[in-house]
């Protein structure tokens, strides 16, 4: 009896996966294929982990309320979390803008999503959408998004050039882009922010502001997107050396 009831409850279990699996997966046709663009001349760090660190040291050092507030994210905006992993930023973000908000939970491992969607619907967390992606391609609809978090996940995005191209188009007129990351090497699962300031600008973005986040959260870097008219040709994109990369 105790081996049926086991056997019932991992059936179950796969069904509730396999649910979730079939409401996930792209939200926007493909963007600029990756062939198009230079690949970047420094190593790309591994994704080893749907979460960088507990949640509870996290939230001790308010990353989250930081970047909240130094991205001036409100109620009723819909923010991409851009490579959310287990949904740290996601969850907190589905509650800062409210239900007149949403979040689009983006990234390319699917079974992170599946993970996270288990995880709102336990939250009861209603304004949560989830979009599957590529290593070149976000795959998010245009002008859906009045900012995009990349947290603790750029040194592993494989085509840095053609994924922030693909990006833009998904960000309205006046978004904003934080990316949060450590001042390391790639290999060591950070980005030297002269490294990242030359990479974003030569896709076209602007920077903002940097700021650095408290404890060991990294820095904040915050960038406004391309000007949708005249934006450069993806073959126009020169990649910045690795002089920043590694050591």
């Amino acid at each position: 009896m105790i081996a049926l009831a086991r056997a019932a409850t991992l059936l179950a279990a796969l069904g509730a996966t396999l649910a979730y699996a079939t409401d996930i997966g792209y939200l926007a046709p493909p963007g600029v294929p990756a062939k198009e663009f230079p690949s970047p001349q420094r190593p790309v760090a591994q994704i080893v982990s749907p979460s960088r660190s507990a949640e509870e040291h996290r939230d001790s050092l308010n990353e989250a309320g930081d970047i909240a507030r130094l991205l001036e994210l409100k109620l009723g905006m819909t923010v991409g979390d851009i490579g959310a992993g287990s949904g740290y930023h996601t969850v907190r973000l589905s509650r800062l803008v409210g239900p007149a908000g949403s979040v689009i939970a983006q990234d390319v491992t699917r079974d992170y999503l599946i993970e996270l969607a288990k995880r709102t619907e336990r939250l009861k967390l209603t304004n949560v959408m989830f979009a599957l992606g590529e290593p070149h391609d976000p795959r998010l609809p245009a002008s859906s998004l009045d900012a995009a978090i990349l947290v603790h996940m750029y040194h592993e995005i494989a085509q840095p050039y053609a994924f922030l191209y693909n990006l833009a188009p998904a960000l309205k007129a006046g978004a904003r882009v934080g990316i949060v990351d450590l001042e390391r090497p790639t290999p060591e699962h950070g980005t030297p922010i002269e490294l990242l300031r030359c990479e974003v600008t030569a896709v076209g973005y602007r920077e903002i502001a940097t700021y650095q986040l408290a404890g060991d959260s990294g820095y904040l870097a915050v960038f406004s997107p391309p000007e949708k008219a005249g934006r450069k040709s993806p073959r126009d994109i020169v990649a910045c050396g690795n002089r920043a990369g590694t050591r």
